[in-house]
Parts: structure tokens; sequence; C-alpha cells
């Protein structure tokens, strides 16, 4: 709080929605969002530009570009509202030639909708559907920079992922695929495929959202005994169906049967590597439909080799096709299938039902749940809250990384302090950040002001929001933001505040977000590059200490600032560094005497 201003008086009232930011016109949802302001006088601006088609006059139908294969029941819920074009295998140039002509185009993996695509449809494409969960072949930021609105269907393969989860475990634990190959083969090896039992093992579910809540489920119904592991789903849904949330470590040490089932993030690309095979059970048996990349290919045929990992079943690869010598794929004790997860007619109908819904929903003018892309924002907003934009999704990051894992992230609340009146500062821009940060560390999604208080309410996370209103000059946007979480556990017991929630502050300082508490501590620390935190014995010569063991391995320090209770007591010394240091060297830091505890953030 700035002790230099005074604080107005505060009272709750409901937060209320324009009609124009509805998240779907299909679907009534509870706010997972609360403020603390006073009323409104004043109709606020919408910060949405809504994409509505206007092809050629008022009455004119929109027209739809379907590039690739889609469901007949898609097309038909096409057909109604617009002309529908299907041309498929076009080729880069063919797409830029007839994207002029279509206000929408939906596209499943094989098409890359790019920078000309957008460029080459002369602002008449409005909307970019993609038939499925991925957006990787759609270039988002050329999206926003047009006025497209992205969407994509993320819900409707999941009971056929779930499924073929389950299909490739029961068929690895008793040595299906090897033993129809024998059989073809014109062997008869009974002996040979002795498979071992379900019932009464531990499956480990690392992920525990639509495909592996799924994945849990039918488990239970096996007899399993379901563990998982996810740094941010509710204990009590876990609890509703019989699973028990447990920490990384202790899901891989434990597990008869692993499956995954969390996205591919800079966090859990290569999770499953030679340190964590090195934690299993020997004989552990692991199941992945969920991405290539978040296992270390190399690493799983050495344990393969060397029995720590009895058996795999994988739908995928790091590349897809993988090369036909690919050691993985050939070992004896791996079970392979070409990214079937979401490969049954019924899931290819749903996709193609969701799909055309969002579109046609988008076209109306209506905003879809699942939009993946940031909307149109006034450049004089935009321009005004930019940094204060970045200092709010680096604040959620921050605050999400302190949480130890366990219950959960359920109860977030977001203080703004500023001199203007709640009516003059919308913060929908800057609660959409806060959100971005705090889910997207541990998730696939994209989180934007079109689908943040969707996201929210679907992952169970309530944000509250407090203004205090400052006297003083309102020519500032903002004096300072604090997030707090409630209600969990910290790897970083000084985050903690008198009041028991993780708490972290920031501010703007010319023009660049600066971490200013956390906990009960103040610091000042530009929030670029990394962090490293250190609570300390505040003494002489531990400034220059941690600076030496960071400057020999050539770590870069771009900040150091140190927040004390009273001189010689305990005070939090917070680090900005370039490049993330090496486990040896934090763990140099952590043998430093005077040092209690420490963690390493990244922004």
């Amino acid at each position: 709080m700035a002790s230099s201003a005074s604080q107005a008086t505060l009272r709750t009232t409901s937060f209320l929605k324009t009609p124009s930011l509805s998240l779907s016109s299909r679907q009534s949802l509870t706010s997972a969002f609360s403020v603390t302001l006073r009323q409104s006088r004043r109709a606020v601006k919408p910060l949405v530009v809504l994409v509505k088609a206007t092809a050629g006059s008022l009455d004119a139908k929109p027209t739809v570009l379907v590039a690739e294969k889609l469901g007949e029941a898609g097309l038909k819920l096409l057909k109604e509202f617009a002309n529908v074009d299907c041309a498929y295998n076009l080729t880069p140039e063919e797409l830029c030639t007839k994207i002029s002509l279509c206000d929408a185009i939906i596209v499943r993996s094989g098409t890359k909708v790019s920078r000309e695509v957008f460029e080459s449809s002369g602002g008449r494409l409005k909307v970019v559907g993609r038939a499925g969960v991925g957006i990787d072949n759609v270039d988002l930021a050329a999206a926003t920079e047009h006025g497209c609105l992205v969407v994509n269907a993320p819900t409707a393969n999941t009971v056929a992922a779930a499924e073929h989860g389950i299909a490739l475990l029961a068929a690895m634990a008793r040595n299906v695929a090897q033993a129809d190959a024998s059989v073809k083969a014109g062997k008869w090896q009974r002996n040979k495929y002795v498979g071992v039992s379900l019932v009464g093992k531990t499956l480990a579910v690392m992920g525990f959202g639509k495909v592996g809540s799924e994945v849990a489920r039918r488990a239970k119904g096996l007899g399993m005994h379901v563990i998982s592991h996810d740094p941010y789903a509710p204990a009590d849904r876990a609890r509703a169906i019989g699973v028990e949330l447990v920490s990384f470590d202790q899901a891989i040490s434990t597990a008869d049967f692993i499956s995954l089932h969390m996205p591919l993030t800079p966090a859990t690309s290569k999770v499953l590597n030679d340190e964590t095979f090195a934690k299993m059970k020997k004989g552990v048996r692991i199941v992945n439909v969920a991405r290539g990349g978040v296992i270390d290919e190399d690493a799983l045929v050495r344990a393969l080799d060397a029995g720590i990992v009895a058996q795999a079943a994988l739908d995928v690869f790091t590349k897809e096709p993988p090369p036909a010598d690919n050691k993985l794929v050939q070992h004896e004790n791996v079970t392979a299938t070409p990214h079937l997860g979401a490969s049954t007619m019924e899931a290819q109908e749903g996709v193609a039902i969701e799909i055309a819904e969002a579109v046609v929903g988008a076209l109306k003018g209506e905003l879809a749940a699942t939009a993946v892309n940031a909307p149109m924002v006034p450049a004089e907003v935009l321009m005004e809250l930019k940094p204060y934009v970045e200092l709010a999704e680096k604040l959620g990051r921050l605050a999400v990384q302190l949480v130890a894992g366990g219950s959960g992230v359920k109860t977030v609340k977001v203080t703004y302090a500023s001199a203007r009146a709640p009516d003059d500062l919308d913060t929908r821009l800057l609660r959409a950040m806060i959100t971005k940060g705090i889910i997207e560390p541990i998730s696939s999604v994209f989180v934007n002001l079109v689908n943040a208080d969707f996201t929210a309410k679907q992952r169970g996370l309530r944000i509250s929001e407090e203004r205090i209103v400052l006297d003083g000059s309102p020519e500032s946007p903002l004096d300072f933001i604090q997030v707090q979480i409630a209600n969990v556990e910290s790897k970083f017991a000084s985050a903690i505040s008198d009041s028991g929630e993780i708490k972290v502050e920031g501010r703007v300082k010319d023009g660049i977000p600066h971490l200013t508490r956390v906990g009960s501590f103040e610091v000042d620390v530009s929030l670029e590059g990394n962090i490293i935190l250190c609570r300390q014995v505040d003494q002489p010569g531990m400034i220059g200490r941690v600076g030496s063991i960071l400057g020999e391995e050539n770590v870069n320090v771009s900040f150091m600032s140190v927040g004390r209770i009273a001189p010689r007591k305990q005070a939090v010394m917070a680090i900005g560094v370039d490049d993330e240091p090496s486990k040896e060297t934090l763990k140099k830091i952590g043998e430093v005497s005077a040092i209690e505890e420490f963690v390493f953030l990244k922004l």
C-alpha cells in the first residue's frame, strides 16, 4: 500500500458484464469472478470488437472455406447459415488466392494459415476454425493483428482419447500387439506372452484435466488404485471420483503404471528423462496419449533396456511420423499406434459439430468460449495499460510458481490501487492477464480477454477483485497491483503474508514492471529474465557471496534487492538473472549457511 495515500471506503457489488461480452449465447455461466468497487454510473465501453461478417450486402450469406475434410453433421450446420466452399489439398498459393473471397476458414492440422494468408484476405477473413485442439498451424499473432478470431474444438475428442489410453493400457499389460504379430507369423508362444493384471495395481495419472480424469474414472472401474499429479487440479474434484492428488515424485515412485495426460509446455518438455526414470519402481509401465515431447525418447529406450521400464504404449512421438529406424518404435517392449487418440467416428463428428457451431457463432458476432487469440483492443487503451498488462501476467506467473503441490489453486484475490474512479479504470484486461499468468505455465490453454472467465470457471478458479481508491493525481492508471492466493502451501515460506496467503505485489517504474513485495517483505527488482528469492539472516557480505557464486557460473545478474524486517534479523534477497542457473549453481546458493530457503522462478 502507498503510505502517502489515503484509502477510500469500499463496498462490495456484483460484477456485471455487458451483454456483448458474454462468452457464449448458448450457455449461461455463473461468473468465476467478483469485484469490490463503487458502482459505476457510466456504461463501460467494451474493449472487444465483435467480428460480424458483412459479405457484400446486409442480406448476403458469409462464405466459409472448408480446407480439410469435415464431418457431414458439421457441414450441414454451416450450410444452414453460410455459403460453404469445400476445397481440399490447396497449395499455399491457391489458398492465398481464394481467401480474399472468404469470411471464415476451417482447417485441421494439415493446412497452414500463415501471415501471408491473413494479408491476402484483404481484411475480409474474420474467423479461423481449427477442427481439433492444437493451433500450431495458425499464426495467432497475425490473426490478432488482422482482427481475426481463432477458435478451436477442444472437448469433442476427450472420450476418444481416454478410451484409447485405456485400450493401450490393457493391450500393453497383456502383450496383445506382440502376441498378435507372433500368431500371424505362425508361432504359438503362450509362455512368452504372460501378462500382468490391472486389478489392485497403482495407476498414476499425470495431468488431471479432461482426458486424465476420464482415464481415471475408467481405471477405477477396472479395479485399479488411482493417484494423480496435477499442480492445478482441485483436490475435491479428484476425491469425488476416488483419486488422491500427490506430488510429482510420489506419483512416479509409487506407480505400477503411469499414464501421461499433460500438455507440452516448456515446464513439461522431456519431463520423463534419465533422472525421473531413476526414481520409478523397477518394472513400471508407461502409456502416453498426450504429447510426444513430454518424454525424452532416448532416455526411455535406455530405461527399457535397463529393465526400469518394463513396457511402454505410445500413441504420440516427438517427430510424427517417426523415422522407420526409430529405436523406440522398434523396441520389442513398446506398443505403438499412429496418433489415433481422436480417431473414432463419433469423435470426428463431434469435432465437426463443435467447430461449426463456434465458427457460425463468431460470424454472428458472438464470442466463443473456445477462442484462442486476443481480441482487438483500442490502441489508446492498450498503449496506456501495456506495462501494467505485462506486470499483471508476471505477477500471476510468480504467484503460481510459489504454490507447493497438493490442494491446487482455487481462490485468488487481486487488489488494484489507483487514484482513478472505478468507472475510469476497466480492469478486465488486467484480470485476464493475471488469469493467463496463473493458468498458462501449467496448462496448454491460451488465455486472453475472450476466454479468461470461462477458463477460470472451468478449472474451479475464483478470482475476486478489490480496488483501493487513492488520493492524488489520476495521471497514472495504477499505483500497484497485488495478487494473493489463499488456502495453499508455498515452496517459499517467506511468500506467505501475515494473513496466511501467498502475496506478491508489483509496480510500474519508468515503464518497467517491478516486483515490490513478497509476503511481508519489501523488495525492488525488475521483472525481466528470471528471479531467485532467498530468505537469509541479514548480515554483511551476503550480496557479494551469492553474486560471486552466480558470476563463477557465468550467470549474469541484472538486479539485486534486499528487504528486511530489521537490521541483523531475517531478510529476503531478490536477484534478477538473465539465464537459468544450473542445478549445481542453485545447490551452491542453498549451501550458504546464512540462507534459510530459496526458490528459482521463471518469468
